[in-house]
């Protein structure tokens, strides 16, 4: 049972912790809620940050199908782990956020705004231990000698990247309704926890699981 359904549930775990990560969105969900003094502005601005998210694993998925037509798979967990690793310490050494826009924004803002935070931080590449790690139902039936990459079913590989943004777009949305109504902003100065030393360490560790799992 366990080896038929660890990795949904190991993306609905990721998609939980990506939604946790105040970079990925929630916390500017906050602000623009705080800012328009409208809890609807706040649910509101979730839903294409969530969309943005998603763009970015999609593209971290349909790279993956690309890069398996011509790529062995074992190269491919080589070459994720190692991206995963480098950008996990470079995190590290340079914590900072890229930040272009301001709180003027429309939803096509929200939705650039995301991809490119999901996409600076790696997100995407979280999910290549999921698709690319041996024994993962996500690969499907490939025949022998053949890349499994080839053999994802393409409907396992929409509803991967669904279940993630769903975990994500719940877990965000948990966490900015009670700060939006209850905390408050200020509790983040006084006691919030280092995520994005966490997060760092995240995609090393999944790097070293791609080296580890072939």
């Amino acid at each position: 049972m366990f080896a038929t359904s660890w990795p949904w549930v190991t993306l609905v775990l990721l998609g939980a912790w990506h939604g946790c990560n105040p970079g990925m969105g929630w916390l500017f969900a906050v602000a623009l809620g705080l800012q328009k003094r409208s809890r609807n502005a706040l649910f509101a601005a979730l839903a294409p940050i969530a969309f943005g998210h998603a763009l970015s694993i999609g593209m971290v998925v349909g790279a993956v199908y690309v890069a398996g037509a011509v790529m062995p798979l074992r190269w491919l967990q080589i070459g994720s782990g190692t991206a995963l690793v480098i950008i996990g310490l470079w995190k590290l050494y340079r914590s900072r956020h890229p930040t272009w826009v301001g709180m003027c924004v429309n939803s096509w803002d929200l939705i650039l705004w995301s991809w490119l935070m999901a996409s600076a931080h790696g997100a995407g590449l979280m999910v290549l231990p999921v698709l690319l790690g041996s024994g993962s139902i996500v690969c499907g039936v490939s025949p022998a000698g053949s890349n499994p990459v080839l053999f994802i079913p393409p409907f396992a590989a929409i509803g991967a990247v669904a279940i993630h943004t769903i975990a994500h777009l719940a877990t965000a949305a948990l966490i900015a309704w009670p700060v939006y109504d209850f905390i408050g902003l200020a509790i983040l100065r006084r006691s919030w926890v280092n995520l994005d030393l966490i997060w760092s360490f995240s995609l090393v560790a999944a790097g070293v699981f791609l080296f580890l799992r072939g």
